[in-house]
């Protein structure tokens, strides 16, 4: 029995204030619309925790302060204005009304206090504006002045009210601390604006040395190339030619397949595959499993040392150069495997094939190039061919001695680490 296919659940919106739809700061409207509700229900909760020690009131602040602005165009009813400014109000009278009969604080310090706040909101609301930097209307001013002017007023009233009860020293610190506050009530939402428009400003910067990069990339490799391909249109091979090693480049350009030869096996035995293709006109296909810098080891011989992962390079080069030279396919396959213990090679192509005993004596290049270069360096060739099914080359060569489990940490293709015990079969030439 199939189980229920389930319906499609809507991606849950980023929480952002409103912008066209605020009425004070935008914040109830961007929490209700993040959560799916009415605006009206998370007024009314935000009034309930304004009579909770003013815990309302800072939630809004930090909200206000922390969401990014949306980019709304519905501007709020009439009605729904009124309600809200309602419900700000009913705020601001609980806090008070709940802190002077809880806890006791004279009202000559909470009512100033409500003012401060009152005043920070007209000044946040008209700094938060995208048009308060466009245009600066008459009301825009008064707003901003009105706002200042009830901050000033009731810090001022707090620190006079603070002079009855403390003197001398207690009075300076909370004068100065008045004047802390007030700058900073008054100067954070310019910091604010001058902070969004610096990100936005390196964002629109950054976007735009990324698009120069690709523009300047693609201008140099794919537009040549399409230029190339235009003019080879009557040669496929040079077609398919242009457009494999096109592909190749733009696919490590990508996917930051930036390894060179010298510093990853891998990417030796993928630039060897290459040359081939560019110069034999054929699809080589690379498969890898496993990853080792090329100097990690030597033998020595008597006429000095042997590299062994050069060696093993060369004589992948060598069976690539006889299948395109000899095989009659247009592709051949490439897989290396990197062991705990030693490293295998399989070159193979689905190709005409060859008879090892009915062999030229004068026709020996595979024994010479191949067998003896891995034989040189410690290793060993074997050939399997059949005629008509074509020829697979298995090149083995040891890891050195001294090399441990612990540094056998081997990479995929992605560059990612795998464990050096897990054994991946499925790319493995049959």
């Amino acid at each position: 029995m199939s189980s229920p296919v389930s319906p499609d659940v809507p991606p849950v919106p980023r929480l952002v204030r409103r912008d066209a739809g605020r009425v004070i700061g935008g914040v109830a409207g961007g929490v209700a619309d993040h959560l799916g509700v009415d605006a009206f229900r998370v007024r009314v909760v935000f009034v309930v925790l304004a009579a909770l020690a003013g815990a309302g009131v800072l939630a809004y602040g930090l909200l206000w302060f922390f969401c990014p602005q949306g980019d709304d165009t519905q501007p709020p009813a009439p009605g729904e204005r009124r309600q809200a400014l309602g419900l700000a109000v009913l705020a601001l009278v609980a806090m008070t009304v709940v802190g002077f009969a809880a806890s006791g604080t004279p009202a000559a310090y909470l009512v100033p206090f409500v003012f401060v706040m009152v005043g920070a909101g007209l000044v946040w609301r008209e700094f938060d504006s995208p048009a308060t930097g466009q245009r600066s209307t008459a009301l825009t001013w008064t707003r901003l002045a009105g706002g200042a002017i009830l901050v000033v007023g009731g810090l001022a009233v707090i620190v006079v009210a603070g002079r009855r009860n403390y003197g001398g020293l207690s009075t300076t610190l909370l004068a100065v601390a008045a004047t802390l506050i007030g700058v900073v009530l008054l100067t954070v939402p310019l910091w604010m604006r001058l902070w969004r428009a610096l990100n936005e400003e390196r964002a629109a910067r950054i976007r735009n040395a990324e698009r120069e990069e690709i523009a300047s990339h693609l201008h140099d490799s794919v537009l040549q190339t399409l230029a190339l391909i235009q003019k080879q249109a009557a040669k496929p091979e040079e077609v398919a030619r242009l457009a494999r090693s096109q592909e190749r480049e733009l696919r490590g350009w990508l996917f930051g397949d930036v390894a060179q030869r010298g510093t990853s096996l891998s990417a030796s035995i993928r630039e060897v595959g290459a040359e081939v293709e560019d110069a034999y006109g054929i699809e080589v296909e690379v498969v890898t499993v496993g990853d080792l810098r090329p100097d990690e080891g030597h033998r020595a011989t008597s006429g000095g040392e042997v590299r062994r992962w050069p060696a093993l390079v060369g004589a992948t080069r060598e069976a690539l150069v006889n299948a395109a030279k000899h095989s009659g396919e247009r592709s051949v396959d490439v897989y290396l495997e990197v062991g705990d213990e030693e490293v295998e090679v399989f070159v193979r192509d689905r190709g005409v094939g060859f008879d090892r005993d009915g062999v030229d004596p004068d026709r020996q290049g595979l024994a010479r190039s191949i067998k003896s270069r891995m034989e040189r360096a410690g290793g060993q060739a074997r050939i399997d061919s059949t005629p008509g099914r074509g020829t697979n080359i298995r090149l083995i060569m040891p890891r050195p001695a001294a090399h441990t489990e612990s540094q056998a940490a081997r990479l995929d293709d992605t560059g990612v680490a795998v464990p050096a015990d897990e054994s991946i079969e499925q790319g493995r030439p049959r």
